[in-house]
């Protein structure tokens, strides 16, 4: 996306780099962050801590790889640290216990010359074309409750269905993501887990 000339400027520390990269990127951020934080006081907030990290680090910019695939392993780990933080705070959950070999391949960043998409980009979109598979008001219900982020009686008088049954097509509709994105992406177990959530 960003041109070496755009790399090299960010690198020096130039204001304008910086904003252009702040501009074209922080919407596909916050659509990243919001599959796994459904709060968007604390998606801002990383996603702040994410662009400072960057400017922080901007020295070690390499002009001849990617930046969205360093921004998003950025994101990624904070949103990762604050999921735990909240597992251990809320249910007591011991993190440290969880496969080792899933959370090295998740943390892996695959920096590559060609503006490839990284790992969390793919994943959006597979989980993405899971939720467009859905039978028709399943898609609609976990679509209203799990994306937009409305309450479960909201949507259950919207369609005229029992909070029952909006309870029932929510629960199978992410059975349904799950097998599909754990068959495509079996390595990562403990981001679908999250991304479910």
């Amino acid at each position: 996306m960003f041109d070496i000339q755009t790399k090299i400027e960010l690198k020096k520390g130039n204001p304008d780099a910086f904003k252009e990269v702040f501009r074209l990127l922080y919407p596909r951020l916050k659509g990243y962050s919001k599959l796994f934080i459904s709060n968007d006081s604390q998606v801002e907030d990383l996603i702040q801590e994410t662009f400072i990290a960057l400017w922080d680090h901007k020295e070690s910019i390499k002009p001849d790889k990617t930046i969205e695939s360093y921004v998003f392993v950025i994101l990624r780990n904070k949103c990762l640290n604050f999921l735990k933080k909240q597992k251990l705070e809320k249910e007591q959950v011991d993190i440290e216990n969880l496969n080792i070999e899933e959370l090295q391949f998740l943390y892996q960043l695959d920096f590559t010359e060609k503006e490839d998409k990284s790992l969390e980009e793919q994943l959006i979109e597979s989980f993405k074309a899971a939720v467009e598979e859905l039978p028709g008001k399943m898609k609609t219900v976990f679509t209203r409750c799990k994306i937009e982020g409305k309450k479960q009686k909201e949507v259950a008088e919207e369609l005229g269905i029992s909070t029952k049954m909006v309870e029932k097509h929510i629960a199978k509709a992410k059975q349904q993501i799950r097998e599909k994105l754990i068959r495509q992406y079996p390595a990562l177990i403990v981001l679908i887990a999250m991304l479910l959530e």
